[in-house]
């Protein structure tokens, strides 16, 4: 209408939460690949969609390095403390080439997964007041059984599941 304003939440063409004419930007996460007694523990995620696994991370925030955004993100997520190792590989996530690209087609996030591990006598803990928004739990999961659970990336259980020596260090845009 003449005269009103522009609202650009409500601009199809102008990506969710970016500032119209503000080029999209890319989010960084780390995540922690942290494995026990050929287990891997993950974020157990639900809500109106199936149920899915992630390995614990999150965004980096401004101002901090990758380590201290994942051992915050570790906290807020798994409840414990981490001790962070070297680094495992890293993976694009551009949404609008993958199968959920009609919810998230504006989404370009660059994840930089670490092996990391937990002290021996420290379990990890949920708490629904300090995980994601989707985050319902915390599981351990069998490596063997990985290409069979609604873990995400996918191509984390194939990764998982090759010698170390044929594992990539950038995986592409894999979902």
């Amino acid at each position: 209408m003449v005269g009103e304003a522009h609202d650009p939440t409500n601009d199809p063409t102008n990506p969710p939460g970016i500032r119209l004419g503000a080029p999209p930007t890319i989010r960084v996460a780390t995540k922690a690949i942290i494995v026990r007694d050929a287990h891997l523990l993950v974020t157990v995620n639900s809500g109106d969609f199936p149920t899915f696994y992630l390995c614990p991370g999150g965004g980096q925030d401004h101002g901090e390095d990758a380590h201290q955004a994942l051992l915050r993100e570790c906290r807020e997520e798994i409840g414990c403390d981490v001790s962070v190792g070297d680094l495992a590989f890293m993976r694009d996530y551009i949404g609008a080439d993958h199968e959920f690209a009609d919810k998230d087609r504006w989404v370009h996030q660059q994840e930089v997964y670490f092996f990391c591990s937990l002290a021996p006598d420290v379990e990890p803990r949920f708490s629904s007041d300090t995980g994601d928004t989707w985050q319902t739990g915390i599981r351990w999961l069998p490596v063997s059984g990985l290409l069979g659970e609604p873990l995400w990336p996918k191509a984390l259980a194939r990764w998982l599941s090759a010698p170390p020596s044929d594992r990539p260090a950038y995986l592409g845009n894999v979902n």
